[in-house]
């Protein structure tokens, strides 16, 4: 008879959890044969924190590029506020769709979309351009590998995220192109100027 005691109750941290139950977050873990696997949340994940910039009226533009299984999506919205980029992407709820001033309308408000993505990619980049000024921090499966100081910048404003998803977790993914252009046509009533 199996034993349960006090030993069998685990408490995991953020990105444990994620990586240990990713269906929870992401659905099915295909291989990106199907619209419905898990990279594609992820891209979905991604873009949401992009359209919301874009509905409230922070940019006209996002430009999405996949290659070689590696995602980039780079909207020019406010940017995330250099002082918390690192907890907006690795903290788990916390965010500023939490503060109505901030984001009256929004896609997703919990909280997890983008650490789900960060806790599920081998490399995960994010980089805040905002007031002539960047900041940047890379991710190995959502620990922190690399994060720069606050410097001055010649970009426009903006977000870009940049994730290369798990092969551990999404095995033999490919990205399919009509699948991809599914995604962007969810979003196209908005006339984004989404470019892929």
């Amino acid at each position: 008879m199996t034993q349960y005691t006090e030993a069998n109750i685990l408490t995991l941290d953020w990105k444990e959890h994620i990586r240990l139950r990713p269906g929870m977050y992401v659905g099915k873990l295909g291989d990106g044969s199907t619209p419905d696997d898990g990279i594609y949340v992820l891209l979905k994940e991604i873009i949401d924190n992009s359209i919301d910039e874009y509905v409230m009226g922070h940019g006209k533009q996002i430009d999405v590029e996949i290659k070689n299984g590696k995602v980039s999506v780079r909207d020019y919205g406010r940017g995330i506020p250099l002082g918390k980029v690192v907890e907006c992407v690795a903290q788990i709820n916390t965010g500023g769709k939490y503060d109505s001033k901030a984001f009256k309308k929004s896609v997703g408000l919990n909280g997890v979309g983008t650490k789900a993505v960060n806790a599920l990619s081998d490399y995960f980049l994010v980089r805040a351009i905002r007031d002539g000024k960047s900041k940047e921090a890379v991710f190995h499966q959502g620990e922190i590998k690399n994060e720069s100081k606050i410097i001055k910048s010649t970009e426009d404003t903006g977000t870009l995220l940049t994730f290369v998803p798990d092969e551990k977790i999404f095995k033999g993914y490919e990205y399919q192109d009509e699948f991809v252009e599914q995604q962007l046509w969810n979003y196209a009533w908005l006339n984004a100027g989404l470019r892929n």
